[in-house]
């Protein structure tokens, strides 16, 4: 483990939790079970930005519901865990099978049930609000809230390290997953 920024500037994936991390934490439960979040728009872009710059995104949650996974669909996320019970399990297999070195990854938690996937890899991040465990387990807190930007606070940051953040004007619609053109 070196110095962050040289480190990030390594990064070849991110893994985040999605409630206190993607949104705000607050959920509402419907009557047919699901659940209502709230999303960033420009977290949803930077996860949009990051999988067609060609960096692998995974998503490793406890939440669960359709609207979630349409969410994570539209973004163009493909490989994400919903009511994951063993965090850990998931995350090793995932980057295994991806041939992953954990030192260059990035996983983003913000409270208890993420420690153990934080403490595996080499660069763990948290948002302003994540639990003091998590924040004392963290090489990097970003300014910004879970579900207020803090997503895109560090996409953005390792992008920028490597080059990559705003190569180009095209944009990425998000809803599609691919360069709007």
């Amino acid at each position: 483990m070196g110095n962050f920024k040289e480190d990030i500037a390594r990064t070849s994936a991110f893994v985040f939790d999605v409630d206190g991390v993607l949104t705000d934490g607050g959920i509402i439960p419907t009557v047919d079970g699901d659940f209502i979040r709230r999303y960033n728009a420009k977290d949803g872009y930077a996860l949009s930005y990051a999988l067609r710059m060609g960096y692998r995104v995974c998503i490793i949650t406890g939440g669960r519901g359709r609207t979630l996974e349409h969410r994570l669909t539209m973004l163009g996320i493909k490989d994400y865990y919903t009511d994951c019970v063993d965090k850990i399990a998931v995350l090793r297999a995932w980057m295994e099978r991806e041939g992953l070195d954990p030192q260059y990854v990035v996983y983003m938690g913000d409270d208890i049930p993420d420690l153990e996937c934080m403490r595996e890899v080499g660069i763990p991040v948290c948002p302003a609000d994540a639990a003091m465990e998590v924040v004392e387990a963290s090489r990097y807190v970003s300014e910004f809230r879970g579900g207020y930007g803090a997503v895109r606070d560090i996409v953005e940051q390792v992008l920028r390290a490597r080059g990559d953040w705003a190569r180009d004007s095209r944009g990425v619609n998000c809803s599609q997953g691919i360069a709007s053109r």
